[in-house]
């Protein structure tokens, strides 16, 4: 082979790998920027400033807390596998966290052109300081992502959610009620979410040992059960209490929440049927499948969840 052409062959894989993560991803922002104005097609409800750039930053909030969250959690499941590798895969959790905090300073400027205030003076606000809050524990995670201690950064990320529970709780009924509920759901579908993705991006390193493979999936999966479990339970009360039962199919929130339980019915099959062919062992790749299936289908439950934030208090159509 003439060495002069050898890179091309690399190059041409090169494109075609980023043509097929933009035809991946372009779907999902094309979601993120018209769901909310989609949503609220027909309602009558006031439209939102800049809605599709508020639900863009918001879905990359969200995954950067799923990415970093998820791979701390699986990593401290890793360490007890018996057998296992000492391959593990490449740290994505300092590029999340700077990922967060990019997108918490985009809306902080968001906030501040749409209020028409300068940034000192959105600080001061309770949205803007939240955010502030935000940016600086994604910024702080980064930190401790690559330090000698990563572990810590539970700390800061602890922070980030309480921030985001805070900042979407502003109504004057129960707020605290609905923060907590919104910390313990915000935690647990991204321990879900971002645990199942580093799961199988150890479970790929881990082909020679297939056994400690299997014990880190069966380890993952009992942890996914209760965070399930968790998620159901605040996700049903967290609509009782905001969703009004007369403005459940005309208002974009109840629109939107019903587009994420019929994602959440589809995240539920897969991950049944993940679980059932580990437990009969006759088909690990099969389950791989089907899990690499439930994090495209969670995915989608985080773009339609980054929707469901920016769309009007539903309260206010049910009470005129």
């Amino acid at each position: 082979m003439d060495p002069a052409r050898a890179p091309a062959p690399a190059r041409r894989r090169s494109v075609t790998a980023v043509l097929a993560l933009a035809a991946l991803w372009a779907p999902a922002v094309a979601a993120a920027l018209l769901g909310a104005s989609a949503a609220t097609h027909g309602t009558g409800e006031l439209r939102i400033p800049g809605a599709g750039t508020a639900t863009l930053l918001r879905a990359v909030l969200f995954g950067a807390l799923a990415v970093h969250l998820g791979a701390l959690a699986v990593t401290a499941l890793a360490r007890s596998v018996p057998g296992r590798p000492d391959t593990a895969p490449r740290g994505w959790s300092a590029a999340a966290s700077v990922a967060g905090a990019l997108a918490a300073a985009g809306q902080i400027a968001r906030l501040a052109r749409v209020s028409d205030l300068g940034l000192v003076e959105t600080y001061a606000t309770r949205e803007g300081g939240l955010l502030l809050l935000t940016a600086n524990g994604f910024a702080l995670a980064a930190c401790c992502a690559v330090s000698r201690r990563p572990g810590l950064a539970a700390l800061p990320l602890a922070a980030v959610v309480g921030a985001e529970a805070l900042r979407a709780h502003p109504e004057a009924y129960s707020p605290l009620v609905g923060a907590a509920l919104t910390v313990v759901h915000l935690t647990a579908a991204s321990l879900w979410t971002g645990g199942l993705v580093h799961v199988l991006r150890t479970l790929r390193l881990w082909r020679a040992a297939p056994d400690a493979a299997r014990t880190l999936l069966a380890r993952y999966a009992r942890l996914a059960a209760w965070l399930y479990a968790a998620l159901a339970v605040t996700g049903t009360c967290s609509a009782l209490r905001r969703l009004p039962a007369d403005v459940v199919l005309t208002s974009a929130y109840g629109r939107t929440l019903l587009a994420k339980l019929a994602l959440m019915v589809v995240v539920s099959v897969l991950a049944l049927s993940a679980r059932r062919r580990l437990r009969s062992g006759a088909d690990p790749a099969g389950a791989h499948r089907a899990a690499r299936r439930e994090v495209v289908a969670l995915v989608a439950v985080v773009l339609v969840s980054a929707v469901l934030t920016v769309v009007p208090d539903p309260h206010w159509l049910s009470t005129r």
